[in-house]
Order: C-alpha cells, then structure tokens, then sequence
C-alpha cells in the first residue's frame, strides 16, 4: 500500500485522532538514536527507566544499565517470549490497538502505522550501524535486534499517541528510554536491563 505525502497529510490533520500522530512522527525521525549505549546515565534516565517498570507493573525490578555490549547481547538472547513482562507489554499493545479501532477504522490504522514505519525504520537501521562501528560491534545480529526494538517502540508509542495515552504510559516511558540514545532491552527476574 503506497501513501502519498499529501494524503498522508491530510489524514492527520483531518482526523481527531491522528492529530498527535504528525508531532511524534516529526519527533521519532529527529531522534540521535543509540547515541549513549554503554554509557553512564544520567539522572532523567535512571527515573524514565524507574517510571517504566513502576508502570508496567515490576516495582520490584531495578533499572541496571549495561556497559559492554556483549552483556546486552547476552540479554537481548535470554529476553524470554512469553515472561510476565512480556506479556504485560502485549497486552497493552492489545489494549490501545483496540482503543485505537475505536478511533480509527482497521485500514486508516495500517496505513498509518505503515506510513510511520516507513518514515522511521531507514533512520533507525543507519543509526544501528554507526553505533556498531563507533563501538566496534561486528555482529550483525545485534545491528537487527536493536534496529528492531526501536521501530517496536516507535510503533508502540504511535498507538499511545493516536490513543491519547498519558505521559506515564509504558509505551511513552519506553519510547523516552530511546530518546535518551539508550536500548532499553528488558526485564529480566528483578532487573530492568538497559544498554
């Protein structure tokens, strides 16, 4: 399915619901992604990550940034498909996609996420591969897993903002994780592990 731009256009400004959508999408391609990986975070940093496993419902998971990329390779590998913080994940997925078809028919809400991937995903990869060669990180694998959790977390946070989600939304706290140049990976047992 092929948007034209000026289709594109008017469709977010028509649209109540997609009034949002235009602002984040200038956001998410304007992001310096992956551009801390491994460093030492900053105050706002720790407390996006503090306020994302509150609100996604692990108080008891710690924010732990990972410094060595090999450790974050090794954690994206044990990230388990179906663990509880999974599962939350989806299931707010779940929730704002139909929320989402509330506001929106099923077509309009794929042309728009497709629209927003497209914009988006050519950015994240390029940037995937500078950080890979800034870090020295032969491994092309690791370029796909965190080329992919970014363009998730951009489609995740395109669902909050067609839905209105507030500020503290997961989604929005993730996607802020990512603002910061981080890759936030995943709670694994009591630890919320961030690159």
């Amino acid at each position: 399915m092929t948007i034209e731009e000026d289709d594109i256009s008017e469709l977010f400004e028509e649209s109540p619901g997609l009034k949002a959508v235009a602002p984040f999408l200038k956001l998410a391609t304007s992001v310096h992604w992956f551009r801390a990986l491994g460093e030492d975070p900053d105050r706002r940093t720790v407390d996006i990550a503090r306020a994302y496993v509150d609100a996604l419902g692990f108080p008891e998971a710690d924010p732990a940034f990972l410094a060595d990329w090999e450790e974050a390779a090794d954690a994206a590998e044990n990230t388990e498909i179906n663990s509880p913080a999974w599962e939350a994940e989806e299931q707010l997925r779940a929730a704002l996609t139909d929320d989402a078809l509330d506001v929106l028919d099923e077509q309009t809400l794929e042309m728009v996420m497709t629209h927003v991937a497209t914009e988006t995903s050519e950015a994240i990869e390029q940037a995937a591969m500078e950080a890979a060669q800034e870090l020295r990180i032969f491994d092309e694998e690791f370029v796909r897993a965190v080329s992919g959790a970014a363009v998730q977390a951009v489609y995740q946070a395109t669902l909050a903002a067609i839905t209105g989600a507030d500020e503290d939304h997961p989604f929005v706290l993730r996607f802020q994780l990512f603002e910061k140049g981080r890759w936030p990976i995943g709670v694994i047992g009591n630890s919320f592990l961030i690159f």
